[in-house]
């Protein structure tokens, strides 16, 4: 089976950033490169995650006018990264925008497109939450409908909670990938992600990705808890 495991380096610096992918490589399928990293080191930490042969997820969550999307999707496939994302509460021009952007600029490079992936409800979010920004609906019908206007548009790919997997897995086409944080192994601490699953039972549902940060990259060995995980999934 491919490694399914995406570790999220949301650590405060490239170095650092460096030296956890430098250990997990052999155990993890690729790295999301969050906000914070981004932000912090820049476009460089992507070459140098690359560099390594490694998968590179790029989850800056686009969310603008289709032009200027489009102008930093195709940014980051120059970049070479393998995912990215878009919010697909931006709409079906703005998706569209995206995917094209990411299909023309690989062409042009002759690489494989990145799988540009659209961001349905974050896990941190619940109905509650929906409610308090005017949407009055619950979050699986808020998910369902975000992945209609994201295949709509033609995306490859979704993230979503691992509570969503089992109804989009009913309603999208087989070969979308689904990029699935909110992993949890049941013994860390209570965080801010609310819909949340194990490793075993998201891979089980339907995930094609699992994003996994804190249970790896805050464990004492993270090389350890990074195998221990894979070792469920056999």
């Amino acid at each position: 089976m491919r490694n399914p495991i995406i570790v999220a380096l949301d650590v405060p610096s490239g170095d650092a950033a460096v030296e956890l992918a430098s250990q997990l490589a052999p155990v993890c399928g690729g790295f999301k490169i969050g906000s914070e990293l981004f932000t912090t080191a820049g476009p460089d930490i992507v070459r140098k995650i690359r560099a390594r042969g490694a998968l590179v997820f790029l989850d800056l969550k686009f969310h603008d006018i289709p032009n200027t999307v489009a102008k930093a999707v195709a940014a980051a496939t120059r970049l070479d990264v393998q995912m990215l994302t878009v919010h697909a509460g931006g709409g079906t021009e703005m998706l569209k925008a995206a995917e094209k952007a990411a299909e023309e600029t690989a062409y042009q490079l002759g690489r494989t497109p990145p799988l540009v992936l659209g961001v349905t409800v974050l896990t941190s979010l619940d109905s509650a939450a929906l409610r308090e920004v005017g949407l009055d609906v619950n979050v699986e019908y808020q998910v369902r409908r975000l992945a209609g206007v994201a295949m709509k548009a033609g995306l490859r790919g979704l993230v979503c909670s691992p509570l969503e997997i089992p109804a989009l897995r009913k309603t999208i086409p087989a070969q979308v990938q689904l990029v699935v944080p909110g992993i949890r192994t049941g013994a860390e601490k209570a965080d801010d992600q609310k819909r949340t699953m194990t490793p075993r039972e998201a891979i089980a549902a339907g995930a094609n990705w699992l994003v996994i940060g804190r249970p790896i990259y805050a464990a004492e060995n993270p090389c350890a808890a990074a195998e221990k995980i894979l070792e469920t999934l056999e």
